[in-house]
């Protein structure tokens, strides 16, 4: 026996340096471009903008990120401050605000600096993990407090007397504990080894599981729209039989009622016989008649501020979660095949709902408004009491 290790074969020479050429030349590609193999087994390639693309998209998606802070600061604010706003009520608006500044603080400063490098993860392979978890926590959340929202307002509106949760604090603190629970079970299967969110070469995606996907998908937007969707048709049901039982639109029965009203009322010192009879029957009327007047309003608005709640959540959300839902039975579970630009437009899309949902509210809702204009103002003082005198004021024009 005899080492036959260090003998170099004159015949097999030629060979040998050709293989380290190749070797060498594909360990110079993949340190030239890292993303080269990523690219090649997913079909996805990195967007390479130029500095003054860089400049305008950085520009425009800082100041989606800082009027998304601004508008649900307002919020949480404005119901902290004011007394009038300050009701059980409305804490659902509250955990909403904090769900979408959430977003805005802790979610979109690293999408926009992943999608400055053109889609590349820059932050390492532990964060990516923490990164998708707060991203699917925060945009599950916001979504479920408007699906939570939706049947708020459909109970307060048809059960006025028989729904508690409106008057009761710790029943609704309770209902946005359930929807952070909720938000939470679709967040830790990640952690826990039912599915792993994907790391290679620069990709930080949310775990392509099947299972997985059906059921986050499901979970955070699907059944959420579904219960919205019942909702507002609901809402907008009972809308139009109040306004068929009632009809409102004939003002000049108002009118008569008033006038008739105010004549009994004039002619009652005279006190001729039946006239108090006459008075009270009429007042009685008059009185029913506002108070369905007021319902009809309430069932009205209720309608119109949920169909635009929910009108804007799909537009936003809808194209992001069918291609979600798609992406891992097209591009299978290892990778995204899928455009880097229509991802993280429709990306975007989606985290435009965070910034729409406080200004939403406040259109529809008059103190909101008011409390907006003075916060931003910074008129302070005197804010409960310009609020009220304006509430009694309205309350005097009905």
């Amino acid at each position: 026996m005899f080492n036959i290790s260090g003998i170099e074969p004159t015949f097999n020479k030629k060979e040998d340096n050709s293989e380290v050429i190749n070797g060498s030349l594909q360990l110079l590609l993949v340190t030239i471009s890292p993303t080269a193999m990523w690219n090649e087994s997913c079909g996805e390639q990195l967007q390479d903008f130029t500095r003054p693309e860089k400049i305008v998209i950085g520009v425009m998606l800082a100041i989606i990120t800082a009027v998304t802070v601004m508008g649900n600061t307002l919020v949480v604010i404005a119901v902290c401050v004011v007394k009038k706003l300050r009701q059980p009520s409305n804490y659902l608006l509250v955990s909403l605000a904090v769900a979408d500044l959430s977003v805005a603080i802790v979610v979109m400063p690293f999408v926009i600096v992943t999608d400055l490098t053109g889609g590349k993860w820059l932050f390492g392979e532990v964060f990516c993990n923490i990164f998708i978890g707060m991203d699917v926590m925060c945009c599950t959340a916001s979504i479920m407090t408007l699906c939570v929202i939706s049947v708020d307002r459909y109970l307060g509106i048809t059960r006025p007397l028989t729904y508690p949760a409106r008057q009761n604090g710790q029943l609704m603190a309770k209902m946005i504990l359930g929807v952070w629970l909720v938000s939470a079970s679709i967040t830790l299967p990640p952690f826990c080894g039912w599915a792993k969110n994907v790391h290679t070469a620069g990709v930080c995606l949310i775990s392509q599981d099947f299972g997985y996907t059906i059921y986050s998908t499901a979970v955070a937007f699907y059944i959420p729209m579904l219960v919205m969707l019942v909702m507002y048709y609901k809402i907008f049901r009972a809308a139009r039989k109040s306004g068929a039982k009632h009809r409102f639109t004939d003002l000049s029965r108002r009118e008569r009622l008033e006038t008739v009203a105010n004549e009994a009322l004039r002619m009652q010192g005279l006190k001729p016989p039946g006239v108090a009879e006459e008075c009270a029957a009429l007042s009685r009327l008059l009185t029913r008649e506002r108070r369905n007047i007021s319902i009809f309003k309430r069932e009205q608005k209720a309608a119109t501020t949920l169909g635009v709640i929910v009108g804007v959540f799909a537009v936003c959300w809808l194209p992001f979660f069918i291609l979600s839902t798609a992406r891992p039975f097209i591009c299978g579970v290892e990778c995204s095949c899928v455009p880097i630009w229509l991802e993280r437009t429709l990306l975007w899309l989606g985290y435009a709902n965070s910034l729409m949902n406080p200004f939403i509210y406040a259109f529809f809702n008059r103190d909101l408004r008011s409390t907006y204009r003075d916060l931003l103002r910074c008129r302070y003082r005197n804010i409960n009491r310009r609020l009220s005198a304006v509430g009694v004021h309205e309350a005097l024009k009905v």
